[in-house]
């Protein structure tokens, strides 16, 4: 039962039922497994083949060995039930097996099915139950054959056949049983890996979307602390003039309040959207907000000094009005991404970084390398964290992210919507 029940606890759940060996088979409550449409068919070719070949032994021994009507009767009696029980062996291996035994030593006709039976053994049973029942077969079969053919030099060869015939079919089931506990082994771990990378993939969306929230926090609550000084200031004026210890407020002074008050909601609901990217170190310590397209020429100075070859193509033009401070920052961030996967991936290979798009269009940026010769080129190049969260950070700017290979050269392309002022 432990052997059983370890086994059970290793198989994953979408493995094919047919790949399984015969203890996995078994429901929750010891039930057997419905028969499916592939075991029918299987059972009734291996059934059609025993009992043609049973026929042809069995002419065989008759031919040559010309035995007594009532020992071909006998033949052909027990050998009938052995082919039969062929039906039932993935469900009663074992007991299947027990009840072939007066087949076994001696009926030639039942040859074939016993085969069968004893890889099934092998297949579908602890090693410790099926080899008892192997010996059972050896011994029942010796006994039969020193029984009908004596202990002459024909009988000493009915042993040495017996022997090996039992013993190739138990090593041909123990060989298949391996080889299926081996796939089931590399299916599970197959599973556990993918499980793994999907646990990766979600940790790292929800660390970028916390990091997000973040600086969300921090720019609403610097805005709206901006909104309540002004309105308070405008209040405790009112006050102090309506009780007669200040001057009163003229309509110049109320209206520039009023002015940066309104700046100041329209600044917070735009940047509510931009979702302001300021980093944080684990003690709470504020650290230098992520540069903008200005700190881009720095970057590509900085890729140059770690060795690598950047050409840096600026399409965006000094005339148009820079985009807003949380898709600069997005950029900064694609470029950087890329030059780190090149240098990654493609050492030493030339990398080329164009940005291009206006105001009212996409802000394209397009970074490409060469792939390294002899070096695979996957569909999916890079699934690692770097880009999962750059995807995510491009999706929540309401822009979108594509990689891939083509004709050697990898590119990173992303397109971000630039919204005119």
């Amino acid at each position: 039962m432990e052997h059983r029940e370890d086994v059970r606890r290793a198989v994953p759940g979408r493995v094919p039922r047919w790949l399984l060996p015969g203890e996995f088979l078994a429901g929750g409550d010891g039930t057997p497994a419905r028969r499916t449409p592939r075991d029918w068919t299987a059972d009734a070719v291996t059934f059609g083949v025993a009992v043609l070949l049973g026929l042809v032994a069995s002419g065989i021994v008759q031919r040559y060995d010309h035995p007594p009507d009532w020992q071909i009767a006998l033949d052909l009696l027990l050998g009938a039930p052995a082919c039969l029980s062929l039906w039932w062996r993935r469900r009663h291996p074992l007991l299947v097996a027990l009840l072939a035994l007066p087949a076994v030593a001696v009926s030639s006709s039942a040859l074939p099915a016993v085969f069968v039976l004893t890889a099934n053994l092998a297949l579908r049973l602890p090693w410790r139950r099926s080899l008892l029942v192997l010996g059972l077969y050896v011994a029942a079969s010796l006994l039969g054959t020193l029984l009908l053919q004596g202990f002459d030099a024909d009988g000493v060869s009915g042993v040495a056949f017996a022997l090996a015939y039992y013993l190739t079919a138990f090593a041909c089931g123990s060989t298949l049983r391996a080889r299926r506990l081996w796939v089931l082994a590399v299916r599970r771990e197959a599973d556990l890996e993918r499980a793994a990378h999907a646990r990766r993939l979600a940790d790292t969306r929800r660390t970028e979307r916390e990091a997000i929230a973040r600086e969300m926090h921090d720019v609403l609550a610097h805005r709206i602390s901006l909104l309540s000084v002004h309105a308070g200031a405008l209040a405790y004026r009112a006050e102090q003039s309506a009780a007669g210890r200040g001057p009163g407020l003229d309509g110049t002074e109320i209206s520039e309040s009023a002015r940066v008050i309104r700046d100041n909601a329209h600044q917070a609901l735009g940047e509510l959207h931009d979702v302001l990217r300021v980093l944080r170190t684990d003690d709470g310590e504020r650290t230098t907000p992520q540069p903008l397209l200005a700190g881009l020429p720095e970057l590509v100075v900085e890729a140059g000094a770690a060795g690598q070859t950047v050409e840096f193509h600026d399409g965006l033009g000094t005339d148009a009005q820079p985009p807003r401070p949380q898709l600069q920052r997005t950029v900064y961030r694609v470029v950087q991404e890329g030059l780190t996967n090149a240098r990654k991936h493609a050492p030493g290979a030339k990398v080329t970084v164009r940005l291009a798009g206006r105001p009212g269009s996409d802000l394209t940026i397009e970074i490409a390398n060469q792939v390294p010769t002899g070096a695979p080129a996957p569909d999916i190049p890079g699934t690692g964290a770097g880009l999962t969260g750059l995807a995510e950070r491009v999706r929540l700017d309401g822009g979108r992210l594509s990689h891939g290979t083509a004709d050697g050269t990898f590119t990173l392309r992303a397109a971000l919507p630039w919204a005119a002022e």
